[in-house]
């Protein structure tokens, strides 16, 4: 049986599996993408599948911080829609 790798959510700091979490990637051009595959290169960050970790990162901008960028609107826009599915 495969092991699946554990990620931390960057909001709530909580462990669950890879595929459990939203991975968010700033690539080398600076571009910031959900990352639906898991495997896009350049830096990643992962937040809860849930909409109290979306709302608590509107406050805290945890994943700004861990992607050191500034995330446009149109990538929440995409995450909220993503979470609400």
């Amino acid at each position: 049986m495969k092991k699946i790798p554990q990620r931390s959510c960057v909001v709530c700091r909580t462990k669950k599996d890879k595929n459990e979490l939203i991975r968010i990637v700033k690539n080398k051009n600076n571009e910031i993408n959900i990352d639906k595959t898991g495997k896009m290169e350049g830096r990643g960050a992962y937040i809860c599948d849930s909409m109290n970790c979306f709302e608590k990162n509107k406050k805290t901008k945890a994943l700004e911080r861990a992607l050191e960028a500034e995330l446009p609107e149109e990538l929440f826009e995409n995450l909220r829609e993503r979470i609400n599915k």
